[in-house]
């Protein structure tokens, strides 16, 4: 236990871990720094260590580390936006992995913007970020750091791109609506700005296709701007109803823009799911509790996040062999806002 001294605890330092283990406080310092000397000793004797540290409540110096190996401990993240549900999935599992390596991170936003994109990346690494994630960013950069992508689709050299498996999510959703007999679907195409957009629109078409149920073209709107929340899918879907176009399920390019279509196609006198079935994509914590919930493919965004850290934070701790790609799987969640085709 930290020793008291009139009263008060006193700071548990390296030599105290290292007295309670019987090692050399070098010793000690290679394991709970993380050192890559730290690799030839032991794993009992890590675990030894790790054990005394957390007995003895073992607390770091960070400022201490930072100044005797010349480095900062930060990173940046440079999301599209940090008010979505997307956003903030992924952000929250970058926070949880690097909180647990003690690693600080700031952050700016993109906005899709290439000058706002320049001018943070800039600054973020004035302010001493050793690298640099960004989420749902498709442009070219030329950031000096090392560089992860969250749904990043460009081979930058530098850079390790976290990708959904866009083919397998749009099957899945495709395969869930056709099951229930819907053949007249309708379609939001993401707007180009977005890493995912060009990727999910050819699967959707292709897959559509093969199932014997191509979108018509009056039957997809594109969607625009730099609205994230329900207001960016309210314009189109009325868009689409506008039309007069009948359709039966509307498969929408995010959870955001579901929830905004739903709220278009009740104002214009139809029920969800009885007259349209309403399909969205990501699993956003609003998909959950909205009403009707939300029938979704789910993407992984908090553990896209801590992979995301833990590929960047491996590199700056000195692996050589870091991946260029790491693919993840989404999944089909059903929920209230699907069902059969009206007859």
């Amino acid at each position: 236990m930290p020793v008291k001294n009139n009263g008060a605890e006193s700071v548990v330092t390296l030599k105290l871990v290292a007295e309670k283990v019987h090692l050399s406080p070098g010793t000690v310092s290679a394991v709970l720094n993380n050192s890559p000397s730290a690799k030839h000793i032991p794993e009992t004797t890590r675990n030894r260590i790790f054990a005394a540290a957390r007995e003895l409540k073992y607390k770091p110096n960070l400022m201490a580390r930072s100044l005797r190996n010349k480095r900062t401990y930060t990173i940046g993240v440079i999301p599209t936006d940090i008010s979505d549900g997307y956003g903030g999935q992924v952000i929250a599992g970058i926070e949880e992995y690097a909180r647990q390596k003690d690693y600080f991170f700031i952050t700016g936003v993109h906005h899709h913007d290439p000058q706002l994109f320049q001018r943070y990346s800039e600054l973020l690494l004035e302010r001493g970020a050793e690298g640099v994630i960004t989420i749902d960013l498709n442009l070219q950069h030329n950031i000096s750091v090392p560089v992860v992508a969250v749904s990043g689709h460009r081979q930058e050299e530098n850079a390790t791109n976290v990708i959904l498996d866009q083919r397998l999510g749009v099957k899945l959703a495709l395969e869930h609506l056709v099951s229930l007999g819907h053949r007249k679907i309708a379609a939001m195409i993401g707007n180009p700005d977005s890493a995912d957009a060009a990727q999910r629109w050819g699967a959707i078409s292709e897959i559509a296709k093969d199932l014997g149920v191509p979108i018509r073209p009056e039957l997809t709107v594109q969607l625009a701007g730099e609205e994230s929340g329900p207001a960016l899918g309210y314009p189109y879907a009325k868009m689409l109803l506008e039309r007069k176009q009948p359709f039966t399920a509307l498969f929408a390019y995010n959870d955001a823009s579901a929830i905004g279509a739903i709220r278009a196609i009740r104002e214009a006198g139809m029920r969800v799911p009885e007259d349209v079935s309403v399909v969205g994509f990501d699993d956003i914590q609003a998909a959950m509790f909205h009403s009707p919930s939300l029938t979704t493919v789910r993407q992984p965004l908090h553990q896209m996040g801590e992979i995301a850290a833990k590929v960047l934070l491996d590199r700056l701790e000195g692996k050589e062999d870091w991946p260029k790609q790491v693919a993840v799987k989404p999944e089909l969640v059903i929920r209230e806002s699907t069902a059969k085709a009206a007859s």
